[in-house]
This record gives structure tokens, C-alpha cells and sequence, in this order.
């Protein structure tokens, strides 16, 4: 086995869409979006005798005041049963990030929660992270059930929000063409101040949804009646699962019910690319209320969505005293901001 960069994006994207677990979080494409943002990126994999790819990692070095570490979200794929294998990764990621002169690695993989996940972590060397990498909390559907399943399945508030979207003659368009970005952006700024979030730049929304684009992996779901814009959902289409990236909405978009009716039209189209589910990504705890996407994980639920909890994200500190500085301003952090 060798554990060497990959060049041969067919070969990486093969590997990854071939485990169930995986989304767009490792694909290529995501990584040539932080390379557009001129961010450094590592696409690693252990290859067997007959150079197939038995295991991959893909990551970005993320630059912070107190220094820089490198974040690996939604990886490694790989066999986790095979303890050898795991080794040898967390090896050579440990030695991705000492390259690259990082404080700490910061690891979220696509394992469900549990005791022995944890464990597996903590017999790696890794802490757990006073901060999130990616959804760690989310909101599966299961495509494999058709649209009539999914609905009996919904609470009595969604079916009436989708029957009030279809009654107010409510039509859908959609579009892979980036400059779609510029409307999305404009109906963000407005979303993100009604509800007290920072907006992402233009500049990083048109480039995230340009990358995917490239390869057909991204549609922007549009809404409109009378030919104003109600709500927006920014669907990524990758291997196993259609995920719900971002999605806004403006105050006649809320009226109307607009919402529902774009997540039931992508889920058409991610059954006909061969999706089996359907992210919603990040809720919360029933019992976080003061958590400030409460609000929008109870809208999640009202799908009937199955709950699902990732290995929260976990450090490789290489860095010790560097390190403490990262954990004390995190934690500190994430308790004013109530996340």
C-alpha cells in the first residue's frame, strides 16, 4: 500500500460516490472551490498493489490569527473496520498537516455517533473539538420511498404549507448557470437580516456553486409568483445523497409557503440522478430552544426526516501550546454565539 496525492479527479469521485456514507463534503469539485478562494488543498489516498483507491482524504489548510490548521470535513472514506488501513491514514494525516505548518487538524468523519466511534477517536490521539466542522446534527430523508411515502410521513403543518404554495399558483424554475448567484446573494442579505446571521459573500457563492456547475452537480431551485422571487434552495447532487446546502426566502416567500414546494421538486430530480436520500443538514436538540436555528430544525422536522448524528469533529493537536489559545477563544466563541 501507498498513501500518495491524487491528481485523476474520475478516479477520486469513482471512489468516493462508491460509500454510501459519502457527499459532496469529499468530492473534487469542493476542493476546487477552495482552491479558487486561493486556499491550500490536500487530496490523499492509500492505494493497493493494483493501484485502486482503498482510502482518501481531501482537506483545506484554513488560515486563523492563531494559526493555521487544516480541516477535514466529511473524512476519510474508508473501511473503517479495517484497523490497519485507519492507522496508516490518520498517520499520513497527521503528516499532511505538520506539513503544512498547522496548529491542529480538525477532523469531522462520516461515522454515525456512537460509544465506539468515540473511542476509535480517542484511541487515534484525537480531542474532541471545542467547535464544529460541518453538520454534526442532520435531517436524512430516505429517497429510496416515493413522494406519496414522504408526504404521509410529513406533519399535518408541512402538507398544508405545500397545498397553500400549489393553490397560490406558485411556480418553479431552475438554472446551473452561476450568475443565478447574483439574485440568491441579493435575497440572502435581506433573509440574513430578518433573521440575525451573517451573509456569505457574492464572491464565495458564486464561486461554491460555479465549481460544483462545472460537472452538473448543482441546481438553483427558484420560486416565484407573478414573477417576484419568493424563496431560493441551493441543491448539491453528489454520488449517494441530494443535500439542501442554503436555502432563503423573503417575507412573501414565508406568506405563500414556498419553501416546501422547492425541497418536493428536488427530491424529484435527485431520484431521477439515483440519489437514496436527501439532506436536510443542521437541527438541533427538541430541548436547545434558545439555539438560534431552533426555528428553522423544527421547519426540518415538519418533513418527517430521521435524525441522524455524525462523530462530532476532533483534533489532532500538534501544536500543544499553540493549540490552547485555539481552544480557549473556540469554546468562548461558540457559547456567544449559541451554537
Amino acid at each position: 500500500m501507498i498513501i500518495k496525492t491524487i491528481t485523476d479527479q474520475k478516479k477520486w469521485d469513482d471512489f468516493i460516490k462508491s460509500h454510501k456514507e459519502s457527499n459532496f463534503l469529499q468530492s473534487w469539485d469542493f476542493y476546487e472551490f477552495h482552491a479558487a478562494r486561493g486556499k491550500t488543498i490536500v487530496r490523499r489516498a492509500a492505494l493497493n498493489e493494483k493501484g485502486e483507491i482503498t482510502a482518501a482524504y481531501a482537506g483545506v489548510v484554513e488560515t486563523a490569527k492563531r494559526g493555521k490548521y487544516l480541516a477535514i470535513a466529511g473524512g476519510p472514506i474508508l473501511d473503517w473496520q479495517d484497523k490497519t488501513l485507519v492507522k496508516k491514514i490518520f498517520e499520513d494525516i497527521k503528516k499532511s498537516g505538520e506539513e503544512n505548518d498547522c496548529v491542529f487538524v480538525r477532523v469531522r468523519p462520516q461515522l454515525e455517533l456512537s460509544d465506539k466511534s468515540l473511542k476509535l477517536m480517542q484511541s487515534l490521539g484525537l480531542k474532541k473539538a471545542p467547535m464544529y466542522l460541518s453538520v454534526e446534527y442532520a435531517g436524512i430523508l430516505d429517497l429510496t420511498k416515493s413522494e406519496e411515502e414522504i408526504l404521509a410521513g410529513a406533519s399535518q403543518g408541512f402538507r398544508r404549507k405545500l397545498r397553500k404554495a400549489e393553490k397560490a399558483e406558485i411556480t418553479t424554475e431552475t438554472s446551473e448557470d452561476p450568475r443565478i448567484v447574483k439574485t440568491f446573494y441579493n435575497l440572502e442579505v435581506t433573509h440574513a437580516k430578518r433573521q440575525g446571521f451573517v451573509a456569505f459573500s457574492e464572491d464565495f457563492l458564486t464561486k461554491q456553486f460555479a465549481a460544483f456547475a462545472k460537472n452538473h452537480e448543482v441546481l438553483m431551485y427558484t420560486a416565484k409568483k407573478d414573477g417576484e422571487i419568493l424563496a431560493q434552495n441551493f441543491i448539491i447532487f453528489y454520488g449517494p445523497e441530494a443535500s439542501y446546502h442554503y436555502g432563503v426566502s423573503s417575507d412573501l416567500g414565508t406568506k405563500y409557503s414556498a419553501a416546501p414546494l422547492l425541497h418536493i421538486k428536488a427530491m424529484a430530480e435527485a431520484r431521477k440522478r439515483g440519489c437514496i436520500r436527501y439532506n436536510l443538514w443542521g437541527i438541533v436538540g427538541l430541548e436547545e430552544k434558545s439555539h438560534r436555528f431552533y426555528g428553522v430544525s423544527e421547519f426540518k422536522r415538519s418533513f418527517g426526516c430521521e435524525e441522524l448524528k455524525y462523530t462530532p469533529a476532533h483534533d489532532l493537536i500538534l501544536k500543544p501550546t499553540k493549540y490552547q489559545i485555539t481552544k480557549i477563544v473556540e469554546s468562548a466563541r461558540k457559547k456567544i454565539r449559541h451554537v
